[in-house]
């Protein structure tokens, strides 16, 4: 057995430090409801302890249906609400520290989520091993992602998107849809001619269609071998995606109708989807992820790693969940800010290996803020 003075059981919590920024996008990204977004907001947590060793987490603010949270919105709740359950626990408490959160704020997994990993990750720092050994150990060296190909406004803008991840390696994509039923047809007719059958298509509406024309769009398209046809309906409207599934033949995915346990249930018992996909930020960080994964494979589901475009940090917490994962997994959108923003915030950014997110084997999360960048990118 391990002794006391190896394990740093005494180590307690002195500081919550919130971090917001806001990062510029390369490109402006357009979803099915809203205007195109410029700019990524993120909330970093880190926690100080009396050992001399902090942990990270990281949360977004991206706003579209089932979140409404904003910098001010998620700073406040972290730093007036949070923090009097945080200061003098031990870290290794998460369980305790978890549920006095869920209490504080209810509904505020997008606000937990970065507490809760900067816990994984300091304890982890704490044990000098990496947070995928807290999740259950390590099933796989590398984690393979999918690209994500936002709204264009041409054909020919979507096909040169693909082609640049295909040129990478990557062969899976999810394609936004949902305000054109025409050139989403259009585009997933060109990209299954020009691509054959050696890549993977999935199409995300974003919850921003009805019925009616959901299912239009689903028989116009099941020719093209569609692999999952992620959130097309409301949130609120779990018959109709029950119903929905029940008319077509390809796969519905449940994304931003799931954001607790209770709702992965109420989608199983309705059978509304046989995929799920979880975000690092909208589940509550990688131990809720990790129960839903369980969850959801004990119902026969397919799992998608997702994410909010983020930096190296949520990145990392969806692969140290996917590394620990004994099971299949679909190649996910988890790394989807890759590339996507100007300038990280690590000293360290992830990088893609062909198609692949290579875990790191370094305590924690694997990577360090750039404290400099950090300080470039601050908004309060």
């Amino acid at each position: 057995m391990m002794s006391s003075d190896r394990v740093p059981i005494k180590t307690r919590i002195t500081k919550v430090e919130t971090i917001p920024l806001e990062l510029p996008l390369v490109t402006a990204t357009k979803i099915s409801q809203g205007a195109a977004r410029q700019a990524v907001e993120v909330v970093i947590v880190r926690l100080h302890t009396d050992a001399g060793i902090s942990g990270i987490g990281e949360t977004q603010a991206w706003r579209r249906q089932g979140n409404a949270e904003t910098l001010p919105s998620l700073t406040t709740q972290i730093r007036h609400h949070f923090t009097p359950h945080l200061i003098g626990k031990s870290p290794f408490d998460s369980a305790s520290i978890l549920q006095a959160l869920d209490l504080a704020v209810d509904h505020s997994l997008y606000a937990q989520a970065a507490v809760a990993d900067a816990l994984c990750d300091l304890q982890a720092r704490l044990l000098g091993v990496p947070a995928y050994m807290l999740l259950g150990g390590k099933c796989r060296d590398t984690i393979p992602t999918a690209g994500l190909v936002y709204l264009k406004s041409s054909l020919e803008e979507t096909i040169a998107t693909v082609e640049r991840s295909f040129d990478q390696g990557v062969r899976s994509f999810t394609l936004k849809v949902g305000v054109d039923p025409q050139a989403d047809i259009r585009n997933i007719k060109a990209l299954r001619e020009q691509f054959s059958d050696s890549i993977i298509l999935r199409v995300d509406a974003n919850a921003g269609m009805n019925f009616d024309s959901a299912l239009k769009l689903l028989r116009s398209i099941e020719p093209y071998d569609i692999d999952a046809a992620e959130q097309l309906l409301p949130i609120w409207d779990m018959d109709g995606m029950a119903e929905l599934a029940r008319r077509t033949p390809i796969p519905l995915m449940a994304d931003e109708c799931v954001a607790t346990d209770y709702d992965l249930v109420a989608v199983i018992k309705k059978r509304a989807a046989t995929v799920v996909q979880t975000k690092i930020a909208k589940n509550g960080g990688m131990w809720r992820c990790l129960n839903l994964w369980r969850m959801a494979n004990a119902a026969g589901m397919r799992i998608y790693p997702g994410n909010h475009p983020s930096t190296s940090v949520a990145t990392l917490a969806a692969a140290h969940v996917a590394a620990a994962w004994p099971g299949p997994l679909l190649d996910g959108v988890f790394a989807c800010g890759i590339g996507a923003i100007v300038e990280d915030i690590v000293t360290e950014p992830v990088r893609l290996e062909g198609n692949s997110v290579r875990v790191p084997d370094s305590p924690g999360l694997g990577v360090e803020l750039d404290e400099e960048c950090v300080k470039k990118w601050r908004v309060d």
